[in-house]
């Protein structure tokens, strides 16, 4: 009942238009969201590069309904390359396929990415597809293939292990050496396609880790894992200790080297665990995001932990 209240406020407009106008919210807000403008972001992203952790820097907006915002979208993140090569910093960029046109249609989403991608191979970036809710995961899946299939090495893909499918989906990509993030879900999904209880996903995020862990260890080194920029083939997304633990062991056990898969966080969650991680000899990337376009990130942040509402709340009431 708590996450759903919040992925149900997370899609209202009126809400929205209301939460936001809150300078509170925003106070809140800025704990998960680097700022408003790609300046920021590169701040935030160099401050974290010098404690030795990577980024994916992420472009707030989703849920695109206008060709010409999907135009625009697209066109910011083909800025957002440019000032991440400019500045130095290490970082790669995440891509909702919904921003640049996916529910307006394939065709005008493939010829967004194919933009993005292009000039992500030109100035030697990475992008990584985010995975979104149940009606655009056939359609995310089919463009990820595509663009691999036409010689683009430079795109990865998101898998959220609340869904029933998702063995099956990483085993066929790990027939392309597909980099996958995984992740658990952050949307509300019906019964009949996701697992509806937290131990569940919690087994089947443990038993997909170890695929992925397995592939890395039959691959082994390659020219890109000394890269910043460009992740492994296993991107371990959690802040959950027993899921890391797991992970941490199993890695231990086969043999598998750390270099060879990293852990990604959130920003502005569990910084302590990220610098432990660091310590380690952990490879750790946070994910940024930022723009103005961060409510329903931060309503779904919110769903996620009862923590993150009270800190909210806290925030709301602080005079």
């Amino acid at each position: 009942m708590f996450r759903s209240f919040f992925i149900w406020l997370s899609k209202l407009d009126w809400a929205q238009k209301m939460i936001m106008r809150w300078g509170l919210a925003w106070r809140a807000a800025s704990r998960f969201i680097a700022g408003e403008t790609p300046e920021d972001a590169i701040r935030v992203i160099r401050e974290l590069n010098t404690r030795g952790i990577q980024t994916s820097l992420d472009h707030l907006g989703e849920n695109t309904v206008r060709p010409e915002d999907a135009v625009q979208a697209t066109s910011d993140i083909l800025e957002l390359l440019d000032k991440i090569k400019l500045s130095g910093v290490q970082s790669n960029i995440s891509v909702k396929l919904t921003q640049i046109g996916l529910a307006l249609g394939d065709e005008l989403c493939k010829e967004n990415l194919n933009r993005i991608l292009k000039k992500a191979q030109t100035l030697g970036n990475f992008i990584r597809l985010d995975m979104e809710e149940s009606q655009f995961t056939d359609n995310t899946l089919y463009l990820y293939r595509y663009f691999r299939s036409i010689g683009f090495n430079n795109v990865g893909i998101v898998i959220q292990a609340y869904f029933y499918r998702s063995r099956q989906d990483i085993l066929s990509l790990a027939e392309i050496k597909t980099r996958v993030r995984l992740c658990k879900g952050a949307y509300q999904e019906p019964s009949k396609l996701a697992y509806p209880k937290k131990k569940d996903v919690d087994a089947n995020y443990e038993q997909l880790a170890n695929i992925l862990l397995d592939e890395a260890l039959s691959i082994g080194i390659n020219d890109r894992i000394v890269d910043p920029i460009f992740p492994p083939i296993p991107a371990i997304a959690t802040h959950d200790t027993n899921r890391i633990r797991q992970v941490k062991d199993y890695a231990l056990k086969i043999g598998l080297a750390p270099q060879l898969f990293e852990f990604q966080m959130l920003y502005g969650i569990r910084r302590d665990l990220q610098e432990e991680l660091v310590k380690q000899g952990y490879r750790v990337r946070v994910y940024v995001p930022y723009g103005t376009r961060w409510y329903p990130y931060f309503m779904r942040r919110l769903a996620e932990r009862p923590a993150n509402v009270w800190f909210f709340l806290s925030n709301y009431f602080r005079k």
